[in-house]
């Protein structure tokens, strides 16, 4: 019985090991299964978020600045993305007032709405990369919410990881000859984040967001 249970178990981490590496010789399935684990790790942070009616509203009026904030934008590239008056500044804004669990959320119906008012769509792996996830990462600006600037910083730096990523693997083929994906897909995501991220810092360090913060959690607007 024993000798069973041996080559049973060796069967299964052979299976396992061959599973592995064919995974890590396709990167779309690598780049899946992180953003799968990326999203459902925001989503169980999520699910312990009480929403209340006043939280609501202003997450509503939040996406609604914010998607008024992008459609007035200062540049759009061909292959999506866009250098925008600070449309990532009110997701910000509400992370840094209610936390991360509640900037994730925000940020993945930001995403939503993004998807819907500039769709560029190659592979439904390079949607969830260049759409919610790194709407989602705006939240990250919560763990950060007294160290407003370097929150931000953060947030958008990973935001950035996760368009630079879907053109490394998605956008490789639009590279001129010569350039290599990754110098590609940094000139263009960098551009274009680093203008809009700059913006957004600017605007974060220049607004009192303590006082916004109470104000919001008073519901108060003015």
């Amino acid at each position: 019985m024993t000798f069973f249970k041996l080559k049973l178990f060796q069967v299964k981490v052979f299976s396992l090991a061959t599973n592995s590496a064919e995974i890590l010789k396709h990167p779309t399935s690598i780049i899946t299964l992180i953003g799968v684990l990326i999203l459902i790790f925001a989503f169980i942070k999520i699910k312990k978020v009480k929403i209340t009616t006043k939280m609501t509203t202003q997450i509503g009026i939040a996406l609604a600045l914010s998607a008024v904030l992008q459609i007035f934008r200062l540049y759009h590239f061909p292959q999506g993305g866009s250098v925008t008056l600070g449309s990532m500044v009110p997701i910000l804004i509400i992370a840094l007032v209610y936390g991360p669990e509640v900037g994730f959320l925000t940020g993945f119906l930001h995403g939503m709405i993004t998807l819907f008012l500039d769709p560029y769509i190659l592979h439904p792996i390079q949607l969830l990369f260049d759409y919610p996830l790194p709407s989602m990462a705006l939240g990250l600006a919560g763990y950060f919410r007294y160290k407003k600037i370097l929150g931000t910083i953060v947030a958008i730096f990973v935001k950035f990881l996760f368009h630079f990523t879907s053109g490394l693997v998605f956008f490789g083929s639009f590279a001129p000859s010569g350039m290599s994906p990754a110098i590609y897909s940094l000139v263009v995501n960098g551009s274009f984040m680093l203008t809009d991220g700059l913006i957004c810092v600017f605007l974060i360090a220049i607004l009192p967001i303590k006082m916004l913060s109470r104000n919001i959690k008073n519901g108060v607007y003015r």
